[in-house]
């Protein structure tokens, strides 16, 4: 994703090998199995070539080795009857890029599941080098090394009650009772037997072979550890040795794991196959943001809704109400907040992004002439270290936009001027559509709250204006979030900021300045007039919390209950006195 390709002949060769997995069902799965147990042998070839590995490290180039060796002959074995495509054979090579000479040894020496730490040793496997196990027989068995030189012991001087035992002073020293220690100070056993201490109730000697091979049981440890670090030297310089190999073999593990998941995602999400070549065609149809269409999956919040992009002459069947002949190559999108534009210029712009790294996109058809640059003006962030102003972060942008693209390239532009004065910010979004109409000519995606700027597609033959598609009902705003061929009539700035949650206060003011604006638009020369002659906000806004209708007063009542047709003098004067008793109880201040 980070440098996708330019070249149609290698990105069809990496879309080649992701249909392959996609129509090998079995394979794929295969594959994916065996790589989910692949580590991350680039890492650990690095660590070792550095001095810094462990012996985990060497079991990563193991384990990985065995993974690839096992990729490697699933591809064969599938590729044998119809062949593999050219770059699935490349890495099925690739895989195989380091002999087997360094796998047989590794698997060899190392246990299954080697410790973390290099000086605790326990990494090599028993068997692997003889003094290494007898070092570590001595240093985990003293024990019964010494019951069996007591056995020994007893058999030579026939001796019943003779022991070998230890203490933190002599060591380990021979003991046998006062009565049966006799025969040990006279010869032959004088000779074997030097006597050390004699106690009230034993005597204690020791021997050339006890104290030889308790000096070896001292020793056991350290010499375990000893052999343990030389054999892991061994090792990997052996690794070293073969780091341009294994290099090779970790990056075909790795591009096979993203051909595999690219399959995987598209059989899952139901992506298609671009066509990609030379030209400058830009035509999506039915496009979707691969990230939105997730998230509302994840969140149940009902299907994406797709849209077409057609930058250019159209050479497939058209969406219905888009014309056929057009040529424009700048498509100018209006709408309200919140109806889908910033969406719409980001899924097409990663729609090239997929398909020019290799994968299938997100779309019902697509054509992509190659895009050499993807450039984006989105957003607003300031660089204040660098005494930069949003504005100014703004402008350096698309500057570097205008002097940077070219014919091949396609251009997101998520408002430009916005924050500036507004003729201000107008006029530089018009010279910069100009310009990138007239000297660029390059594909663009201008969205813009400038309904101003739509003016420009009846003054210049390569852009065109679209819309998101809304409904109002009931004062408020629905998003359809379709685009349309047209232009907005206004942005519906105010519904979204009601649905944002302003206070209703605010939004009713605000629709006063917004009426008397529109009425006042075209009048030339005036500016501060007719604002002047808005009532303060204070003066508008009410005073206490609204008042709930309580319905018909008693009064209202009675002169609904009155039929003047049907009354007498005297009648309609008591009525007059009955309503103003009425009026006066309501009127009258409580205590």
């Amino acid at each position: 994703m980070a440098s996708p390709l330019r070249e149609p002949g290698q990105i069809e060769g990496r879309l080649d090998s992701v249909g392959f997995l996609i129509e090998e069902e079995d394979l794929r799965e295969e594959v994916r199995d065996v790589l989910r147990s692949a580590p991350d042998m680039a890492r650990a070839v690095s660590r070792l070539a550095f001095a810094r590995g462990s012996p985990r490290d060497l079991s990563a180039v193991r384990d990985g080795l065995t993974m690839a060796s096992r990729c490697a002959s699933l591809l064969a074995s599938q590729g044998d009857g119809m062949g593999l495509p050219e770059e699935l054979g490349q890495i099925t090579a690739r895989l195989r890029a380091v002999g087997e000479e360094l796998h047989g040894a590794l698997a060899a020496a190392l246990v299954d599941d080697p410790p973390h730490l290099r000086r605790d040793g326990g990494f090599v496997r028993e068997g692997y080098r003889p003094e290494l196990d007898e070092a570590r027989r001595l240093r985990e068995d003293s024990r019964g090394v010494m019951a069996a030189l007591e056995v020994k012991y007893i058999e030579s001087t026939g001796i019943k009650s003779l022991k070998v035992r230890h203490n933190n002073i002599l060591g380990f020293y021979v003991e046998a009772t006062q009565g049966n220690a006799k025969p040990l100070f006279e010869e032959p056993l004088s000779g074997t037997f030097r006597h050390r201490q004699t106690m009230a109730n034993a005597v204690r000697f020791s021997t050339a072979e006890l104290a030889e091979t308790e000096g070896r049981i001292a020793a056991a440890t350290q010499r375990a550890l000893s052999l343990e670090q030389d054999i892991f030297a061994e090792l990997a310089t052996a690794v070293q040795n073969e780091e341009q190999g294994l290099g090779e073999v970790a990056a075909a593990l790795a591009e096979l794991d993203a051909t595999a998941g690219l399959a995987e995602l598209a059989r899952m999400e139901g992506y298609v196959r671009p066509a990609i070549d030379d030209s400058q065609a830009f035509e999506i149809h039915g496009g979707r943001h691969p990230v939105v269409e997730q998230a509302l999956k994840a969140s149940k919040a009902g299907p994406f809704i797709e849209n077409d992009c057609i930058l250019g002459r159209v050479e497939i069947p058209p969406t219905p109400g888009f014309d056929e002949s057009t040529d424009a190559r700048i498509w100018l999108v209006t709408g309200p907040n919140m109806a889908g534009k910033s969406t719409f210029l980001r899924q097409n712009a990663l729609i090239v992004v997929l398909a020019q790294m290799g994968s299938y996109v997100p779309a019902r058809v697509a054509t992509i002439g190659v895009v050499d640059r993807l450039f984006s003006r989105v957003g607003a962030s300031d660089d204040l270290a660098r005494g930069r102003s949003t504005f100014m972060v703004e402008m350096v942008e698309t500057a570097a936009i205008l002097n940077q693209a070219t014919d091949r390239s396609l251009v997101i532009l998520d408002e430009i001027g916005r924050g500036t004065a507004t003729f201000d910010g107008l006029s530089i979004a018009w010279a910069t559509v100009e310009f990138l109409h007239d000297v660029s000519k390059v594909r663009v995606l201008f969205a813009t709250h400038y309904h101003e700027l739509t003016a420009l597609a009846r003054r210049l033959d390569g852009v065109a204006n679209v819309t998101m598609d809304v409904r109002e009902w009931h004062d408020e705003i629905v998003f359809l979030h379709k685009v349309k061929p047209g232009a907005a009539d206004r942005s519906y700035g105010i519904q979204v900021a009601k649905l944002a949650g302003l206070p209703e206060n605010v939004i009713g003011r605000a629709r006063e300045v917004l009426a008397l604006l529109e009425k006042t638009e075209s009048k030339k020369g005036v500016r501060d007039g007719p604002l002047d002659e808005l009532p303060l906000f204070a003066v508008t806004r009410p005073q206490g919390p609204p008042v709930e209708d309580q319905g018909p007063s008693p009064v209202d009542k009675a002169v609904d209950a009155i039929k003047p047709d049907e009354l007498t003098p005297r009648a309609a004067l008591d009525a007059i006195y009955r309503l103003k008793t009425l009026r006066n109880a309501k009127t009258k201040p409580k205590r």
